[in-house]
C-alpha cells in the first residue's frame, strides 16, 4: 500500500501544478461519465404532538439525539438526500430562540429549555451535512397552539400578545389579517436563516385553518375585528379576497426576505394537493383551499414566489376523481416559471385500514409515475415514523427504487455557475486491488457534495459524497476500473467540469 500512497501523492502534485487533471477545461467525450441522476428524495420529520421526533418529550437529550441520528442514518441508508425538519409547530421553537419559547414537544413544558442544554436544529443541520443531506427548516406560519386548553409559556404569543390570537375550534390561531402577525412570522424565519446553515425554508398547508363544523355548519374564522380595521383604513376588498391577499403578502415577503439573506436557501411550500375542485375538471375534492384556507397556491407557482412546490398528493392512481397522475400533470402545467414540483406522498396511509389505505406498491408506482412525468423532479414522504418502523416493508421497497444515488436538482433561476474543476488523483493497491480516490477543491468556494463516477468493464457507477469528504475507497469491481470522473457540486446543485483520472 505504501507504493500506492506514494503514487497518489505524485498524482496530486501533478494536478496541483497544472498536469493532466487541472489543465484543459474540456473533458473529451471519451472520458466523460454520464450525467448523474437528479431527484429530490426527502422525508418530513414532524415534531407536533411528538408525531415523528422526538418520540416522547420525556426522553433525555442524549436519547433524543440518538433518535434523530437514527432518522438521518435511515435516510442515508435509503439514498435519500433531504430532511424537512419541523422547528416551529405552534409559535414555539425546537432551537435556541430569542423570540419564541422552547417547544413542549421537546421538554414536556413549553418554555423549559433542555437539560443539559442543546440545540436540535443546530445538531440536525450539522449531522445532516456530515451525511450529505440537505436540511430544510419547516415552519407553521399561523398556528399558536394545537390545543388552546394546554398551558402556554409566559413568553408565548398567547400570553405576550393575546391581541394577535383568536380561538378557533381546539386551536389558538394567529390572525393573518393583522400585519404584526406577518412581521413576527418573517422575523422568526429570517432569524433562523441568518443563524443556522439551513438549505431550505419550508411552509406547510396550514394558512387560514381548515374549517371547523358546528351543527353541520361551517364556523367562520373569527377575524371580523381585523377585517373592520382594514376597511376603516380604506381597504376595499371583500373578506375572501382580503384573506387571500394576507397570505399572498406573507409568501411574497417571505421569499424576498430569505433571498435577501442567503440566495441559495430554497423556499418551499406544501399546499393541499388540489388547488380547487374541478381543477382539472375530472377531480373532486372535499375542500376548496382557495376559498376556505385562502391559499392561492397556484398563484405562488405562477409568480415564481417559491423555489419548489410540494402539493400533498395523498391519493392513489385510482379512482379517477382523485387520481395521482392527473393531479400531478395539472400542477406541472401551472408552472411557467419552471420551479421545482416535488409532490408529497402518503406513507402515513400504509398502516390504515379501509378505503383510504395505500400500500408500498402504491408509493413505488407513484415514484415511477413522477419520474416519467416531465417537469416533476422529486418527491417528499410523509411521515417518518412509518418509514422508521418499516411498516409493511416500505423501507425495503424504497431501497429498491432508490438503488441509484441521486443529486438534488439544481435551481438555475438562482445561479448557474458551478464550482471549479477539483483536484483529484487515484491509486490502486497492488495486493487488494482497492482503488483509493483523493480529491480537493481547487478554489475557496464551498463544496456541498462530491460526485465520483467509476468506469469498469464499460459501465459507470456513481458515488455521491458529503462535501466534507476528501477520500473514497472503491472495492467493488475495483480491479476493472480504468477511468474515474470526480466533480464538485455547490449548494445550488451546480456541478463542476469533471476531473478525468486513471488509477495508477
Amino acid at each position: 500500500m505504501r507504493i500506492a500512497v506514494a503514487l497518489l501523492a505524485m498524482a496530486l502534485v501533478e494536478a496541483i501544478v497544472g498536469g493532466h487533471v487541472a489543465g484543459a477545461q474540456v473533458v473529451p467525450d471519451s472520458l466523460r461519465a454520464p450525467e448523474p441522476m437528479r431527484e429530490f428524495r426527502a422525508i418530513w420529520v414532524a415534531t407536533v404532538r411528538n408525531m415523528d421526533w422526538p418520540s416522547s418529550p420525556n426522553l433525555t437529550p442524549e436519547e433524543q439525539r440518538q433518535e434523530l441520528l437514527a432518522i438521518l442514518d435511515r435516510a442515508v441508508q435509503l439514498r435519500m438526500n433531504a430532511i424537512i425538519f419541523q422547528v416551529r409547530p405552534e409559535a414555539d421553537a425546537l432551537y435556541a430562540s430569542s423570540f419564541e419559547p422552547w417547544s413542549r414537544y421537546l421538554t414536556g413544558t413549553q418554555g423549559k429549555q433542555p437539560d443539559p442544554r442543546w440545540d436540535p436544529l443546530e445538531f440536525a443541520v450539522e449531522e445532516s451535512h456530515k451525511r450529505g443531506l440537505e436540511l430544510h427548516a419547516w415552519f407553521n406560519p399561523y398556528r399558536a397552539a394545537y390545543r388552546r386548553t394546554e398551558q402556554t409559556s409566559r413568553t408565548h404569543i398567547t400570553k405576550r400578545r393575546p391581541d394577535l390570537v383568536v380561538p378557533y375550534g381546539q386551536f389558538a390561531w394567529m390572525d393573518p389579517g393583522i400585519p404584526e402577525v406577518r412581521r413576527l412570522m418573517l422575523r422568526t424565519v429570517l432569524d433562523v436563516v441568518k443563524r443556522y446553515d439551513i438549505d431550505g425554508v419550508h411552509i406547510d398547508d396550514y394558512f387560514y385553518p381548515y374549517p371547523e363544523m358546528r351543527s353541520g355548519q361551517k364556523v367562520d374564522f373569527p377575524d371580523s375585528r381585523s377585517y373592520a380595521a382594514y376597511r376603516r383604513q380604506g381597504g376595499r376588498l371583500g373578506k375572501a379576497d382580503w384573506r387571500r391577499q394576507n397570505v399572498n403578502q406573507l409568501i411574497r415577503e417571505l421569499y424576498a426576505g430569505v433571498k435577501g439573506e442567503k440566495m441559495w436557501v430554497k423556499v418551499g411550500i406544501s399546499p393541499f394537493g388540489i388547488w380547487r375542485p374541478a381543477y382539472p375538471p375530472s377531480i373532486h375534492a372535499g375542500i376548496d383551499t382557495y376559498s376556505e384556507l385562502y391559499a392561492d397556491s397556484r398563484k405562488w407557482l405562477l409568480d415564481g414566489s417559491l423555489d419548489y412546490i410540494a402539493p400533498q398528493l395523498y391519493w392513489p392512481v385510482q379512482p379517477p376523481e382523485q387520481s395521482y397522475p392527473i393531479i400531478l400533470q395539472w400542477w406541472i402545467e401551472q408552472n411557467p416559471t419552471n420551479r421545482h414540483v416535488w409532490p408529497g406522498l402518503a406513507l402515513y396511509k400504509i398502516p390504515l385500514t379501509g378505503p383510504r389505505r395505500m400500500t408500498p406498491r402504491d408509493i413505488v408506482q407513484e415514484i415511477e409515475i413522477t419520474r416519467d412525468t416531465p417537469g416533476a423532479t422529486g418527491h417528499i414522504h410523509f411521515n417518518t415514523a412509518v418509514l422508521m418502523q418499516n411498516v409493511q416493508g416500505i423501507a425495503d421497497s424504497l431501497a429498491a427504487v432508490y438503488a441509484e444515488p441521486a443529486l438534488i436538482p439544481a435551481s438555475p433561476w438562482l445561479d448557474k455557475i458551478g464550482p471549479d474543476r477539483p483536484i483529484a488523483a487515484a491509486a490502486r493497491d497492488s495486493v487488494s486491488g482497492l482503488v483509493d480516490v483523493r480529491f480537493a477543491p481547487q478554489a475557496q468556494r464551498p463544496v456541498a457534495r462530491w460526485v465520483v463516477q467509476a468506469r469498469a468493464n464499460g459501465s459507470w457507477t456513481t458515488h455521491i459524497l458529503p462535501g466534507v469528504e476528501r477520500r473514497l475507497e472503491i472495492r467493488d469491481d475495483a480491479r476493472a476500473i480504468d477511468l474515474l470522473n470526480v466533480s464538485a457540486v455547490d449548494r445550488n446543485g451546480n456541478m463542476s467540469i469533471a476531473a478525468a483520472i486513471r488509477p495508477r
